[in-house]
């Protein structure tokens, strides 16, 4: 089965995502997470961090697991378990694309995001939760 792992950095009531290129074997041309598969023995929080600096040239500082999705499409891609962080505060500047696995990144509202192709059915939902506990805390530190 394949293992990956994915971060949603949020910034106050925003999502940070990006397209997946059109050459990519797995859902070319939607809009995704950060991440990517597991290597060897890798746990899904490294390579969290790893994929992160890859790909966008920053390091996760506050995050927590916030769902395991299964694979959508199971007898098109195989198994496999997507572990999603959200990730709150990171280093290393503003994040910015490095290599060629996206074509555009970008910083959304949940109704932006919601209207573009997404990589996983599940995402909505998951964007919409994360979105909503984090404005709530924010309404409770005021």
């Amino acid at each position: 089965m394949r293992i990956c792992a994915g971060g949603l950095l949020v910034r106050d009531d925003r999502i940070l995502l990006a397209r997946r290129a059109a050459d990519r074997d797995f859902y070319p041309g939607v809009w995704d997470v950060i991440g990517g598969h597991c290597e060897g023995d890798e746990a899904p929080v490294d390579t969290l961090a790893r994929e992160l600096v890859e790909e966008i040239g920053v390091r996760p500082r506050a995050f927590e697991r916030i769902a395991v999705l299964a694979e959508p499409h199971p007898a098109e891609h195989g198994e496999a378990q997507y572990h999603i962080f959200v990730v709150t505060a990171w280093g290393d500047g503003e994040p910015r694309l490095r290599g060629s696995e996206h074509t555009d990144l970008a910083w959304l509202s949940l109704e932006q995001a919601l209207a573009l192709p997404l990589a996983h059915p599940g995402y909505a939902e998951l964007f919409r939760s994360t979105l909503g506990e984090m404005a709530r805390a924010r309404l409770k530190k005021r």
